[in-house]
Protein backbone atom coordinates (compact mmCIF):
# COMPACT_ATOMS: atom_id res chain seq x y z
CA UNK A 1 0.00 0.00 0.00
CA UNK A 2 1.46 3.60 -0.51
CA UNK A 3 2.55 5.31 1.89
CA UNK A 4 0.27 8.09 3.17
CA UNK A 5 0.75 11.52 2.20
CA UNK A 6 1.20 14.38 5.18
CA UNK A 7 -0.10 16.80 3.00
CA UNK A 8 0.69 19.41 6.52
CA UNK A 9 4.53 18.79 6.13
CA UNK A 10 4.41 20.52 2.45
CA UNK A 11 2.54 23.53 3.52
CA UNK A 12 5.60 26.24 3.52
CA UNK A 13 5.88 27.46 7.11
CA UNK A 14 4.96 31.10 6.63
CA UNK A 15 1.41 29.89 4.89
CA UNK A 16 1.39 27.75 8.45
CA UNK A 17 2.29 30.54 10.46
CA UNK A 18 0.09 33.37 8.53
CA UNK A 19 -2.71 30.65 9.47
CA UNK A 20 -2.29 30.44 13.33
CA UNK A 21 -2.37 34.32 13.35
CA UNK A 22 -4.94 34.84 11.11
CA UNK A 23 -7.78 32.64 12.82
CA UNK A 24 -6.26 33.84 16.30
CA UNK A 25 -6.95 37.28 15.44
CA UNK A 26 -10.34 36.52 14.27
CA UNK A 27 -11.18 34.90 17.46
CA UNK A 28 -9.91 38.05 19.35
CA UNK A 29 -12.27 40.59 16.99
CA UNK A 30 -15.11 38.20 17.31
CA UNK A 31 -14.59 38.78 21.00
CA UNK A 32 -14.06 42.57 20.52
CA UNK A 33 -16.67 42.94 18.54
CA UNK A 34 -19.30 40.97 20.83
CA UNK A 35 -17.44 43.13 23.39
CA UNK A 36 -18.29 46.04 21.56
CA UNK A 37 -22.00 45.21 20.91
CA UNK A 38 -22.81 44.56 24.73
CA UNK A 39 -21.06 47.39 25.53
CA UNK A 40 -23.12 49.66 23.63
CA UNK A 41 -26.32 48.21 24.08
CA UNK A 42 -25.20 48.82 27.73
CA UNK A 43 -23.97 52.57 27.47
CA UNK A 44 -26.36 54.31 29.61
CA UNK A 45 -25.45 51.81 32.36
CA UNK A 46 -21.35 51.92 31.09
CA UNK A 47 -20.69 55.53 30.81
CA UNK A 48 -21.97 56.83 34.07
CA UNK A 49 -20.04 53.61 36.12
CA UNK A 50 -16.74 55.12 34.09
CA UNK A 51 -17.17 58.35 34.69
CA UNK A 52 -17.94 57.51 38.30
CA UNK A 53 -14.06 55.79 38.26
CA UNK A 54 -13.29 58.72 37.48
CA UNK A 55 -14.12 60.83 39.79
CA UNK A 56 -13.12 58.22 42.35
CA UNK A 57 -9.67 58.47 40.82
CA UNK A 58 -9.65 62.42 41.86
CA UNK A 59 -11.61 62.06 45.42
CA UNK A 60 -10.27 58.74 46.85
CA UNK A 61 -6.61 59.98 47.77
CA UNK A 62 -8.87 63.14 50.02
CA UNK A 63 -11.22 60.21 51.10
CA UNK A 64 -7.81 58.20 52.06
CA UNK A 65 -6.13 61.45 53.76
CA UNK A 66 -9.15 61.72 55.75
CA UNK A 67 -9.04 57.98 56.94
CA UNK A 68 -5.68 58.31 57.74
CA UNK A 69 -6.06 61.01 60.21
CA UNK A 70 -8.76 58.98 61.91
CA UNK A 71 -12.03 59.76 60.18
CA UNK A 72 -14.88 57.09 59.92
CA UNK A 73 -14.67 55.70 56.21
CA UNK A 74 -18.55 56.36 56.12
CA UNK A 75 -18.44 60.22 57.32
CA UNK A 76 -15.12 60.97 54.97
CA UNK A 77 -16.95 59.56 52.23
CA UNK A 78 -19.87 61.86 53.19
CA UNK A 79 -17.64 64.94 53.58
CA UNK A 80 -15.92 64.42 49.96
CA UNK A 81 -18.72 64.08 48.51
CA UNK A 82 -20.39 67.14 49.63
CA UNK A 83 -17.40 69.02 49.72
CA UNK A 84 -17.02 68.17 45.78
CA UNK A 85 -20.82 68.98 44.89
CA UNK A 86 -20.71 72.07 46.75
CA UNK A 87 -17.62 73.02 44.93
CA UNK A 88 -19.28 71.89 41.46
CA UNK A 89 -22.27 73.34 41.34
CA UNK A 90 -20.50 76.80 43.24
CA UNK A 91 -18.18 76.81 39.86
CA UNK A 92 -21.62 76.10 37.56
CA UNK A 93 -23.66 78.37 38.77
CA UNK A 94 -20.88 81.41 39.01
CA UNK A 95 -19.63 80.25 35.45
CA UNK A 96 -23.91 80.09 34.09
CA UNK A 97 -24.85 83.69 36.14
CA UNK A 98 -21.83 84.83 34.36
CA UNK A 99 -22.57 83.91 30.45
CA UNK A 100 -26.47 85.28 31.40
CA UNK A 101 -25.22 88.84 32.20
CA UNK A 102 -22.74 88.63 29.40
CA UNK A 103 -25.36 87.48 26.78
CA UNK A 104 -27.09 90.84 26.33
CA UNK A 105 -23.53 92.80 25.75
CA UNK A 106 -22.60 89.92 23.53
CA UNK A 107 -25.99 90.43 21.50
CA UNK A 108 -25.39 94.19 21.03
CA UNK A 109 -21.93 93.10 19.54
CA UNK A 110 -23.08 90.79 17.02
CA UNK A 111 -25.83 93.08 15.65
CA UNK A 112 -23.31 95.57 15.35
CA UNK A 113 -20.91 92.95 14.01
CA UNK A 114 -24.22 91.76 11.88
CA UNK A 115 -24.55 95.31 10.67
CA UNK A 116 -20.55 95.19 9.51
CA UNK A 117 -20.72 92.34 7.11
CA UNK A 118 -24.05 93.85 6.01
CA UNK A 119 -22.42 96.96 4.88
CA UNK A 120 -19.16 95.50 3.64
CA UNK A 121 -21.08 92.86 1.43
CA UNK A 122 -23.68 96.50 -0.12
CA UNK A 123 -20.24 98.58 -0.58
CA UNK A 124 -17.30 96.12 -0.70
CA UNK A 125 -16.14 94.09 -3.93
CA UNK A 126 -19.30 92.00 -3.96
CA UNK A 127 -21.61 94.88 -4.23
CA UNK A 128 -24.41 92.90 -3.38
CA UNK A 129 -27.81 94.76 -3.10
CA UNK A 130 -30.49 95.41 -0.42
CA UNK A 131 -33.15 93.48 -2.34
CA UNK A 132 -30.54 90.48 -2.56
CA UNK A 133 -29.63 90.34 0.93
CA UNK A 134 -33.29 90.63 1.58
CA UNK A 135 -33.69 87.36 -0.39
CA UNK A 136 -31.42 85.33 1.05
CA UNK A 137 -32.59 86.16 4.86
CA UNK A 138 -36.44 85.06 3.09
CA UNK A 139 -34.75 82.06 1.84
CA UNK A 140 -33.38 81.18 5.55
CA UNK A 141 -36.67 81.62 7.06
CA UNK A 142 -38.18 79.52 4.60
CA UNK A 143 -35.82 76.68 4.90
CA UNK A 144 -36.71 77.27 8.49
CA UNK A 145 -40.47 76.83 8.52
CA UNK A 146 -39.83 74.40 5.89
CA UNK A 147 -38.36 72.49 8.16
CA UNK A 148 -40.33 72.80 11.48
CA UNK A 149 -41.52 69.55 12.12
CA UNK A 150 -38.12 68.02 12.08
CA UNK A 151 -36.70 70.58 14.30
CA UNK A 152 -39.71 70.30 16.93
CA UNK A 153 -39.25 66.40 16.79
CA UNK A 154 -35.14 67.74 17.10
CA UNK A 155 -36.71 69.71 20.35
CA UNK A 156 -38.30 66.50 21.93
CA UNK A 157 -35.50 64.23 21.67
CA UNK A 158 -33.90 66.78 22.97
CA UNK A 159 -36.04 66.83 26.11
CA UNK A 160 -35.61 63.19 26.79
CA UNK A 161 -31.96 63.30 26.92
CA UNK A 162 -32.58 65.98 29.26
CA UNK A 163 -34.50 63.15 31.49
CA UNK A 164 -32.17 60.66 30.53
CA UNK A 165 -28.89 62.24 31.09
CA UNK A 166 -30.25 63.41 34.74
CA UNK A 167 -31.18 59.81 35.14
CA UNK A 168 -27.72 58.88 34.52
CA UNK A 169 -26.39 61.87 36.76
CA UNK A 170 -27.93 60.54 39.78
CA UNK A 171 -26.60 56.77 39.09
CA UNK A 172 -23.28 58.52 38.60
CA UNK A 173 -23.78 60.03 42.38
CA UNK A 174 -24.92 56.70 43.83
CA UNK A 175 -21.69 54.42 41.81
CA UNK A 176 -19.25 56.87 42.91
CA UNK A 177 -20.51 57.10 46.84
CA UNK A 178 -20.01 52.90 46.65
CA UNK A 179 -16.49 53.14 44.99
CA UNK A 180 -15.15 55.95 47.70
CA UNK A 181 -16.75 54.10 50.81
CA UNK A 182 -15.68 50.46 49.99
CA UNK A 183 -13.53 50.44 46.60
CA UNK A 184 -11.34 48.00 47.82
CA UNK A 185 -14.01 45.56 48.65
CA UNK A 186 -15.44 45.90 45.56
CA UNK A 187 -11.96 45.11 43.81
CA UNK A 188 -11.64 41.99 46.02
CA UNK A 189 -15.13 40.83 45.21
CA UNK A 190 -14.35 41.33 41.45
CA UNK A 191 -11.13 39.37 41.65
CA UNK A 192 -12.35 36.13 43.37
CA UNK A 193 -12.91 34.83 39.51
CA UNK A 194 -9.24 34.45 39.32
CA UNK A 195 -7.26 31.62 39.61
CA UNK A 196 -5.68 31.33 43.46
CA UNK A 197 -2.11 30.89 41.55
CA UNK A 198 -2.86 34.23 39.32
CA UNK A 199 -4.77 36.41 41.97
CA UNK A 200 -1.84 38.28 43.36
CA UNK A 201 -0.74 38.94 39.90
CA UNK A 202 -3.75 40.20 38.72
CA UNK A 203 -4.37 42.24 41.97
CA UNK A 204 -1.01 43.99 41.68
CA UNK A 205 -2.02 44.75 37.69
CA UNK A 206 -5.64 46.18 38.86
CA UNK A 207 -3.50 48.14 41.47
CA UNK A 208 -1.15 49.19 38.78
CA UNK A 209 -3.92 50.57 36.54
CA UNK A 210 -5.54 52.33 39.34
CA UNK A 211 -2.28 54.16 39.73
CA UNK A 212 -1.82 54.97 36.26
CA UNK A 213 -5.91 56.41 36.54
CA UNK A 214 -5.15 58.47 39.61
CA UNK A 215 -2.24 60.02 38.19
CA UNK A 216 -3.69 60.66 34.35
CA UNK A 217 -6.92 62.27 36.22
CA UNK A 218 -4.47 64.04 38.23
CA UNK A 219 -2.53 64.97 35.19
CA UNK A 220 -5.24 66.64 32.98
CA UNK A 221 -6.97 68.40 35.34
CA UNK A 222 -3.33 70.28 36.04
CA UNK A 223 -3.49 70.92 32.76
CA UNK A 224 -7.06 71.66 32.56
CA UNK A 225 -6.70 74.79 35.28
CA UNK A 226 -2.89 75.78 33.66
CA UNK A 227 -5.15 75.73 30.07
CA UNK A 228 -8.21 77.77 31.47
CA UNK A 229 -6.26 80.42 33.50
CA UNK A 230 -4.02 81.21 30.66
CA UNK A 231 -6.34 81.36 28.13
CA UNK A 232 -9.13 83.34 30.23
CA UNK A 233 -6.53 85.80 31.60
CA UNK A 234 -5.99 86.79 27.22
CA UNK A 235 -9.18 87.27 26.74
CA UNK A 236 -9.88 89.05 29.26
CA UNK A 237 -7.07 91.09 28.67
CA UNK A 238 -8.25 91.68 25.19
CA UNK A 239 -11.73 92.66 26.62
CA UNK A 240 -13.29 89.75 24.69
CA UNK A 241 -17.00 89.03 26.48
CA UNK A 242 -17.90 85.80 28.21
CA UNK A 243 -14.31 85.51 29.37
CA UNK A 244 -15.03 83.53 32.18
CA UNK A 245 -17.20 80.86 30.57
CA UNK A 246 -14.90 80.54 27.88
CA UNK A 247 -12.24 79.83 31.06
CA UNK A 248 -14.39 76.86 32.19
CA UNK A 249 -15.33 76.01 28.62
CA UNK A 250 -11.39 75.54 27.84
CA UNK A 251 -11.07 73.89 31.08
CA UNK A 252 -14.00 70.86 30.27
CA UNK A 253 -12.61 71.14 26.82
CA UNK A 254 -8.98 69.70 28.04
CA UNK A 255 -10.20 66.60 29.46
CA UNK A 256 -10.47 65.25 25.72
CA UNK A 257 -6.52 65.02 25.34
CA UNK A 258 -5.28 67.02 22.09
CA UNK A 259 -8.58 68.11 20.67
CA UNK A 260 -10.28 69.48 23.44
CA UNK A 261 -8.57 72.69 24.27
CA UNK A 262 -8.07 73.46 20.55
CA UNK A 263 -11.78 73.12 20.14
CA UNK A 264 -12.76 75.19 22.65
CA UNK A 265 -10.25 77.59 22.20
CA UNK A 266 -11.89 78.20 18.75
CA UNK A 267 -14.95 79.24 20.10
CA UNK A 268 -12.73 81.52 21.88
CA UNK A 269 -11.49 82.88 18.47
CA UNK A 270 -15.07 82.79 16.94
CA UNK A 271 -16.52 85.40 19.85
CA UNK A 272 -13.68 87.39 19.45
CA UNK A 273 -13.99 87.62 15.95
CA UNK A 274 -17.90 88.48 16.40
CA UNK A 275 -17.52 90.94 18.67
CA UNK A 276 -14.08 92.72 18.09
CA UNK A 277 -13.58 92.08 14.50
CA UNK A 278 -10.27 90.15 12.63
CA UNK A 279 -7.58 91.72 14.28
CA UNK A 280 -8.45 90.58 18.34
CA UNK A 281 -9.72 87.01 17.06
CA UNK A 282 -6.29 86.85 15.27
CA UNK A 283 -4.77 87.96 18.59
CA UNK A 284 -6.74 85.78 20.54
CA UNK A 285 -5.81 82.64 18.05
CA UNK A 286 -2.22 83.26 18.75
CA UNK A 287 -2.91 83.28 22.87
CA UNK A 288 -4.53 79.69 21.96
CA UNK A 289 -2.05 78.63 19.58
CA UNK A 290 0.86 79.18 22.52
CA UNK A 291 -1.06 77.81 25.08
CA UNK A 292 -1.11 74.55 23.70
CA UNK A 293 2.03 74.57 22.61
CA UNK A 294 2.95 74.98 26.81
CA UNK A 295 0.87 72.18 26.91
CA UNK A 296 1.98 70.17 24.36
CA UNK A 297 5.90 70.62 25.09
CA UNK A 298 6.25 71.55 28.63
CA UNK A 299 2.77 70.21 30.37
CA UNK A 300 2.21 67.11 28.86
CA UNK A 301 5.54 65.60 29.11
CA UNK A 302 6.27 66.62 32.26
CA UNK A 303 2.83 65.39 33.90
CA UNK A 304 0.74 63.36 31.30
CA UNK A 305 4.10 61.67 29.47
CA UNK A 306 4.92 59.87 33.38
CA UNK A 307 1.27 59.71 33.96
CA UNK A 308 -0.01 57.21 30.85
CA UNK A 309 3.74 56.42 28.91
CA UNK A 310 1.56 56.49 25.78
CA UNK A 311 3.06 57.86 22.23
CA UNK A 312 0.86 60.76 20.52
CA UNK A 313 -0.34 58.60 18.03
CA UNK A 314 -1.72 55.99 20.40
CA UNK A 315 -3.55 58.80 21.95
CA UNK A 316 -5.19 61.03 18.69
CA UNK A 317 -6.19 57.09 17.23
CA UNK A 318 -7.88 56.51 20.51
CA UNK A 319 -10.05 59.65 20.83
CA UNK A 320 -10.74 59.09 16.84
CA UNK A 321 -12.05 56.02 17.80
CA UNK A 322 -14.07 56.55 20.90
CA UNK A 323 -15.21 59.82 18.73
CA UNK A 324 -16.48 57.58 15.96
CA UNK A 325 -18.03 54.12 18.26
CA UNK A 326 -19.55 56.79 21.46
CA UNK A 327 -19.45 60.31 20.38
CA UNK A 328 -18.25 62.45 23.11
CA UNK A 329 -18.12 60.59 25.68
CA UNK A 330 -16.05 57.91 24.00
CA UNK A 331 -13.43 60.85 22.98
CA UNK A 332 -13.38 61.40 27.27
CA UNK A 333 -12.98 58.02 28.06
CA UNK A 334 -10.61 56.62 25.29
CA UNK A 335 -7.41 57.58 26.65
CA UNK A 336 -8.13 57.00 30.53
CA UNK A 337 -9.19 53.31 29.16
CA UNK A 338 -5.89 53.36 26.96
CA UNK A 339 -3.64 54.06 30.21
CA UNK A 340 -5.41 51.38 32.28
CA UNK A 341 -4.81 49.28 29.71
CA UNK A 342 -1.57 49.81 29.25
CA UNK A 343 -0.49 50.09 32.75
CA UNK A 344 -2.21 47.08 33.63
CA UNK A 345 -0.88 44.72 30.84
CA UNK A 346 2.81 45.80 31.36
CA UNK A 347 1.98 45.14 34.97
CA UNK A 348 1.28 41.33 34.12
CA UNK A 349 4.28 40.95 31.34
CA UNK A 350 6.75 42.34 33.58
CA UNK A 351 9.66 40.53 35.70
CA UNK A 352 10.16 43.04 38.53
CA UNK A 353 6.42 42.67 39.60
CA UNK A 354 6.61 38.69 40.08
CA UNK A 355 8.53 39.74 43.29
CA UNK A 356 6.06 42.89 44.35
CA UNK A 357 3.20 42.53 46.79
CA UNK A 358 0.27 43.91 45.74
CA UNK A 359 -0.08 46.10 49.26
CA UNK A 360 3.09 47.48 48.36
CA UNK A 361 1.85 49.68 45.48
CA UNK A 362 -0.25 53.15 46.37
CA UNK A 363 -2.65 54.27 44.07
CA UNK A 364 -2.48 57.56 45.25
CA UNK A 365 1.29 57.84 44.49
CA UNK A 366 1.74 58.74 40.79
CA UNK A 367 5.00 57.18 40.95
CA UNK A 368 3.27 53.77 40.84
CA UNK A 369 2.02 53.84 37.70
CA UNK A 370 3.90 50.42 36.74
CA UNK A 371 7.06 49.43 35.74
CA UNK A 372 9.47 51.36 33.32
CA UNK A 373 10.05 48.15 31.19
CA UNK A 374 10.00 48.27 27.37
CA UNK A 375 6.77 46.73 25.36
CA UNK A 376 3.59 48.24 25.29
CA UNK A 377 5.49 51.69 26.95
CA UNK A 378 5.62 54.06 23.94
CA UNK A 379 6.40 57.46 25.40
CA UNK A 380 7.33 59.59 22.98
CA UNK A 381 11.28 60.66 23.27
Amino acid sequence: MPRPVDVGSRVPTALRVAAAISWRLLAVGAALYVIGVVVGSLAALVVPVAVALLLAALLAPAVAYLVGRGVPSGLATAVVMVGGLAGLGGVLTFVIVTFTNGVPALQSQVAASINKIVSWLTTGPLHLSVGQLHGLSDGLFASLNANRVSITATALSTAATIGQTLTEILLVLFTLIFFLHDGAGIWRFLIRIVPDHERSRVDLAGRRSLAALVSYVRATATVAVVDAVAVGLGVAILGVPLAIPLAALVFLGAFIPIIGAVLAGGVAVLIALVAHGPIQALIVLGIVIGVMQLESHVLQPLLLGRAVKLHPLAVVLAIAAGLLTAGIAGAVLAVPLLAVLNSGIRSLLSRTDEQVHPGDVDPGDPEESGPDEPGLDTEAD
